[in-house]
């Protein structure tokens, strides 16, 4: 999929770069076409060695979690909840373990360390699964929650904010925050209702309740502040968590034992190596977008859109942001890189810059965690599983426009 993607925005670049150069005069569109990939080629390289630093400091200090315990410790708070959840898993099987491990890595923003814990997982229920080439209902809820992106500290788009030199990297917390909690509630919602699980049983319930309570709280004391004031809030708790979870992982790894200040440095040497990794998705995927931010094709999407927009009377401040929010479900890289291209264009601080970053934060590679997940263990029905990672996508990226809208515009 991602193959034929790629190519296809090449061609369209070419073909409409061909249109004007033939039909409208235009001789300076393959120059542009041209100088625009090898800016974007330029961009990739220079946003990748800029990462290092900050990347090298959050790895750091995600080794310390890792060390001290910390994920194992919100594996066993999760523990309860997927045990309900999924009741065709035995109680003590390592499947509940294996998962509750997958979303706390997921929730601290440990994304090298969420993948393999997640093949993992999917492993173990496969063991379980009578129809091994079909997905079982354990294995769809755990891709659906997965694929509803459960994040508390945003740190890589926290990271990609800081390189591109946003104003405030962390004024976008509570309102990331809000929309993943709107993605992976409606995506629990969604597969409860094909698989007919209660929510209202007593241990699901107190999770509930307590989710709910905390998201509430939040909304019910932002709504009574003016917008400025509600920003700057955002801002400054954002912030706090941040730096408070920076102590609370170097205390708690102390209080542990952990050699702090030396498993900081080990994790912080893959800072480079992260960094460095990524410089060729970003090239691929950053001079196919430049390309077609040069041929006029985004432009010409996003006129459309717009006036679809505001012929229904509609507020079109979003439509710069709707690239990344139709790349995001296919490709981590593709929609990485147009939130980069979308930052780089219309500035990090500005609405669309903003709002991409929460879209980004948001939702995930519905399709790529579909194949990497399921491909491993070699299921091929996949029955309501994509529909309802679709979905929790879908809720992410409303909720991450109405936010926007909310906290930003």
């Amino acid at each position: 999929m991602l193959n034929l993607l790629w190519l296809f925005f090449f061609l369209i670049a070419f073909l409409l770069a061909l249109y004007q150069w033939l039909f409208l005069g235009n001789a300076q569109s393959f120059p542009e076409l041209v100088k625009a990939i090898f800016d974007m080629a330029k961009l990739s390289v220079e946003i990748s060695i800029g990462l290092v630093g900050v990347l090298a400091f959050w790895l750091g200090m995600l080794k310390i979690a890792e060390k001290s315990g910390l994920v194992n410790l919100l594996a066993k708070a999760l523990a309860p909840l997927f045990r309900k959840l999924m009741p065709e898993v035995p109680t003590g099987h390592p499947a509940l373990g294996s998962i509750s491990m997958n979303m706390a890595a997921n929730m601290l923003g440990l994304d090298n360390a969420a993948t393999p814990m997640g093949i993992r997982a999917m492993e173990q229920l496969q063991e379980l699964n009578p129809v091994k080439n079909t997905a079982s209902n354990a294995q769809i809820l755990f891709l659906v929650l997965n694929t509803s992106a459960v994040t508390i500290i945003p740190i890589t788009i926290l990271v990609y904010r800081t390189q591109m030199g946003a104003a405030d990297p962390a004024a976008i917390f509570l309102p990331l925050l809000l929309a993943t909690c709107a993605s992976t509630l409606v995506g629990l919602l969604a597969v409860s209702m094909v698989q007919k699980i209660s929510l209202f049983n007593r241990v699901i319930a107190a999770y509930g309740l307590v989710f709910a309570t905390i998201i509430g709280g939040i909304v019910y004391g932002l709504t009574s502040l003016p917008t400025q004031q509600m920003t700057d809030l955002s801002s400054a708790m954002g912030n706090f968590l941040l730096m408070f979870s920076i102590i609370a992982i170097l205390l708690y790894g102390l209080r542990k034992g952990v050699a702090v200040y030396e498993d900081f440095v080990d994790g912080a040497k893959e800072g480079f190596k992260v960094a460095v990794n990524i410089i060729p998705y970003l090239v691929a995927m950053l001079t196919a977008i430049g390309a077609l931010r040069a041929s006029g094709a985004l432009d010409a999407f996003s006129s459309f859109i717009s006036k679809v927009v505001t012929y229904f009377g509609g507020n079109t401040a979003f439509v710069d942001a709707i690239p990344t929010a139709l790349m995001r479900p296919f490709s981590g890289s593709g929609s990485r890189a147009m939130m980069l291209e979308a930052m780089e264009t219309h500035g990090v601080d500005s609405f669309a810059g903003t709002l991409v970053s929460i879209i980004q934060g948001s939702t995930e590679t519905t399709f790529y965690v579909l194949t990497v997940y399921f491909g491993a263990v070699g299921i091929k029905k996949v029955r309501h599983a994509l529909a309802c990672g679709l979905l929790a996508d879908l809720a992410g990226i409303i909720a991450a426009i109405l936010l926007s809208y909310w906290f930003f515009a």
